[in-house]
């Protein structure tokens, strides 16, 4: 009953009314409520959906890759493509539009929310705009934002605006047009600038301002751009643990520091490894590359421990409404990392099973009802779209916590 208690703000109670075609109250009658999708987003990087949806794999590596991403979406109801300009447009003029609609339209159709990241970075930017001066790179980085948010509206309504931009403008490992303009013009400005023709280019999309320092300097930050109106919808926190799991003490330190903003707060790249911890005298986690970093039998156990205890942290904290898993395969891992719910062959990791214990059973919501003399009846559950069964009959809603549901026709 604790746990419950303890997850109140992810669930309703509702009254419903089942009439029949003709408008007469469906009396007496046994329902079974299924949910299928949960209203809080559960994600993970679906990069491997860009060569699925296009068939851009050779046969056997194709039919891999189905596979992984039918374990992900077999858990998951949310998903992130790549956006990274110097892989979208590595040529000026000649963006992957259609390679990335596809693979949005791809998963669109099994029901998944996607996120699109990022549409501003000084890493992985395009290369061309070093020939360009400062105010035609930040016209042409306006103008990429047009194109894509408008282009993916209906497709992707959400988006990590701009990445990291607590160390943008004195990022110094490689020049980059994005850095350049970002320490002429500052901070405040870049992200308002960025955010506003975003929203300007999707008026209903989800803005996302994202970042993997979750020092006083990122709140400092966020502070400066709220006073200066930029419309934050949500904050992004990066918490790649290679180097160890933040434990509970830190995690609920950090949220108890980015709520006081009062906006919803996205765990946007999530890794916890199943292998050993990368050293803690690395600064960049870029600069740890090693030949062969396995996955363990007692690692894996370790990294299903934390995953739970983070997991089930985030999802009883009231600001927090998306989860992303940054790496979900072995399979071509960011730095190698064994941070995958399954392994590079696709057999699933211990992590796996308990996440979907969590996500598709603690936290979900199966019921039997029986209407009354009106056709009504009242449950509870987990917030989120259901179908309801009543016989050869069915009807589908969503579970929402100030909407009220009324009567549903079957």
């Amino acid at each position: 009953m604790g746990q419950i208690n303890d997850l109140a703000h992810r669930m309703a109670t509702k009254v419903i009314r089942l009439v029949d075609v003709a408008g007469d109250p469906v009396v007496d009658e046994e329902i079974e409520l299924r949910q299928t999708s949960h209203t809080f987003l559960f994600g993970g990087g679906a990069f491997d959906a860009v060569q699925v949806a296009n068939k851009s794999a050779p046969p056997e590596r194709l039919t891999f890759l189905e596979e992984k991403l039918s374990l992900l979406l077999d858990v998951f109801n949310f998903a992130t493509l790549p956006f990274y300009w110097g892989r979208f447009e590595p040529e000026r003029g000649k963006p992957q539009t259609e390679e990335l609609k596809a693979a949005a339209k791809w998963l669109k159709e099994r029901n998944v929310m996607i996120k699109g990241h990022p549409l501003c970075w000084h890493t992985s930017t395009a290369p061309w705009l070093l020939d360009l001066d400062n105010e035609e790179i930040l016209n042409a980085q306006l103008a990429r934002i047009d194109r894509e948010v408008s282009g993916f509206r209906g497709l992707i309504d959400m988006w990590d605006v701009i990445n990291e931009v607590v160390i943008m403008p004195i990022f110094d490992k490689y020049d980059n047009g994005i850095t350049r303009v970002c320490a002429e013009v500052g901070r405040v400005r870049m992200i308002k600038e960025v955010f506003s023709r975003s929203r300007g280019s999707n008026p209903g999309a989800t803005l996302l301002l994202n970042d993997f320092n979750t020092s006083i300097d990122y709140e400092i930050l966020i502070d400066g751009c709220l006073n200066a109106g930029v419309p934050i919808d949500a904050i992004g926190i990066q918490s790649h643990q290679h180097q160890g799991y933040w434990g509970r003490e830190k995690l609920e330190e950090v949220l108890e520091r980015f709520s006081h903003f009062g906006l919803p707060i996205h765990f946007t790249e999530n890794t916890l490894t199943s292998g050993h911890l990368m050293p803690p005298e690395i600064e960049d986690l870029n600069d740890y590359r090693i030949s062969e970093w396995p996955s363990t039998p007692e690692f894996e156990d370790r990294q299903a421990r934390e995953v739970e205890e983070m997991y089930s942290i985030l999802f009883r904290h009231p600001r927090v409404e998306a989860i992303t898993s940054w790496t979900f395969s072995d399979d071509g891992a960011w730095l190698g990392a064994p941070a995958g719910f399954i392994r590079k062959d696709n057999s699933p990791k211990p992590v796996y099973g308990v996440l979907k214990r969590l996500i598709k059973g603690d936290w979900y919501t199966n019921a039997k009802c029986k209407t009354d003399e009106n056709g009504a009846f009242s449950f509870t559950g987990f917030l989120g779209d259901y179908d309801l069964v009543c016989g050869h009959r069915s009807a589908r809603f969503k579970l929402e916590k100030n909407v009220e549901i009324g009567q549903l026709v079957i």
